[in-house]
């Protein structure tokens, strides 16, 4: 964790000062049955922060996302649900943590652990979720009650977003332009939604101001890239983290368990209030942000090398990379938060009379990142942020859930970024997958040529393509 911390900080001195009282790091005696081990006044988080204050708050989210919380902290939510929407529990809980509707952890790193924190983790640590957006009230494994998944990896997360933003800022313009001929031409007018090369379908505009968009392809009909979640349905680091501390933890967001939007003190009935502010959020954020991107490591022994730039070659020529695009341009490395996609429930940038600014440009593995001749930074994602059905008739492994989560549809997932994928077995979405050669030819649907291609390629050559992916690394 050493050398992630390294990697993401801008300085590496022991002791940080907190900056113009917006963060304090709490020192606890070793009897004190809290464990919050900093404070955070979101009051004073705007506007760009300097290298030394940006340092100062992603110091602040390393110990929070470290902290094993406990009841002191308000840890366990005995009346309150797991899901997205706060809702109470219609029957008193017996338990005050459990593997199904959760809580079932202590801290963020006791999930994102592998290899390092803020990697995934083992099939140990799945969670079962249930669509989200209701009450969740269950005891139960049972597939009808949720769907288990696997830890995802968070590295690379603040220039993911950022992607995802810019592609949003895209589809919304080609909308607008759509409405704008068509009202001019009073004809109606059909646009291609293409972003950063990745095609979402198309829109069309008619002149009296309405819009079809049956033809829009692995997207939300509100254009809003989603970055986050196996099923794409998450915009941002800050509703994730929101998300997760109450599902996972017990620890409840101010911003949305909070008496502004619930009125109560304690929502969840532990009789802890002001569990996590705006402010420790924030921290989290930054934190998330700054951990760097996986990247391509070369093998040191000259044959495996070989095998991997033939692997490469042949990742392309069956089709792979359609999906799994290697690379996405990024134009703007200032990551606002709160930001600008987030809905009522998580803080955005509407909230607020200035987001703080975090420039990701000042991150040495960000200035390591490769640019285009447009100057644009080259983010080694392998993923086009865009969702695909892998599942068929003919192969259904990925079609194993039962509950729809935000009415997407149960064989359809987002694409999965490839980076790092050398350090984040078990594969798919429920981790039960243990090779890259299982995972490949268990692709149905929109995979269904590409893992045919696979298949038939002789066995040295697919050893070639998993040589390659496994020159894919996460930072450690």
């Amino acid at each position: 964790m050493l050398r992630i911390a390294a990697a993401i900080l801008l300085s590496t001195t022991a002791a940080l000062p907190a900056f113009a009282g917006a963060v304090t790091f709490i020192e606890r005696a070793p009897w004190d049955p809290a464990r919050m081990p900093a404070s955070v006044d979101q009051r004073q988080l705007r506007g760009v922060l300097p290298p030394d204050d940006l340092t100062t708050l992603i110091r602040a989210g390393q110990q929070l996302f470290n902290a094993k919380f406990s009841t002191g902290d308000g840890q366990g939510r005995p009346t309150a649900t797991q899901a997205i929407i706060p809702t109470h529990f219609k029957h008193p809980r017996e338990l005050t943590a459990q593997r199904a509707s959760g809580p079932d952890a202590d801290s963020c790193a006791s999930c994102h652990n592998e290899p390092v924190v803020g990697g995934g983790g083992d099939f140990t640590v799945n969670v079962f979720t249930s669509e989200g957006t209701e009450s969740a009230d269950f005891d139960s494994v049972d597939p009808q009650f949720s769907n288990e998944r696997n830890t995802n990896i968070l590295f690379g997360a603040g220039v993911k977003e950022l992607l995802a933003r810019e592609m949003t800022d895209d589809l919304w313009a080609e909308q607008k332009q759509a409405v704008r001929k068509a009202a001019a031409s009073k004809q109606p007018v059909t646009l291609d939604l293409v972003s950063k090369g990745v095609n979402f379908g198309s829109l069309t505009a008619n002149p009296g101001g309405t819009l079809d968009l049956s033809q829009i392809q692995g997207i939300d009909r509100d254009l809003v890239v989603r970055p986050f979640s196996w099923k794409g349905v998450i915009p941002s680091i800050r509703e994730f983290t929101i998300n997760a501390l109450n599902l996972h933890t017990g620890m409840e967001a101010d911003e949305r368990f909070g008496p502004a939007l619930t009125g109560e003190t304690d929502f969840d009935g532990d009789g802890k209030t002001d569990e996590v502010s705006a402010g420790q959020v924030s921290a989290l954020v930054a934190f998330q942000a700054a951990l760097p991107s996986p990247v391509e490591i070369a093998y040191s022994k000259p044959d495996w090398q070989a095998r991997s730039v033939a692997g490469r070659a042949l990742f392309d020529k069956i089709g792979c990379a359609a999906c799994h695009v290697a690379s996405l341009p990024l134009h703007n490395l200032k990551f606002e938060d709160p930001g600008p996609y987030d809905t009522a429930g998580t803080l955005s940038s509407r909230d607020v009379a200035s987001p703080a600014v975090y420039d990701l440009a000042q991150l040495p593995w960000v200035k390591a990142l490769p640019r285009d001749q447009n100057g644009d930074v080259l983010v080694p994602m392998y993923s086009d942020l865009k969702r695909h059905s892998i599942a068929d008739s003919g192969q259904d492994h990925f079609a194993n859930e039962v509950q729809s989560q935000a009415f997407v549809a149960r064989d359809t997932f987002m694409t999965p970024g490839l980076w790092g994928v050398a350090d984040t077995a078990p594969y798919g979405h429920r981790g039960d997958v243990s090779t890259l050669q299982e995972v490949i030819t268990d692709h149905g649907g929109e995979g269904r040529p590409s893992m045919k291609a696979f298949s038939a390629l002789p066995k040295d050559q697919q050893d070639d393509i998993v040589a390659f992916l496994m020159s894919l690394r996460t930072p450690q």
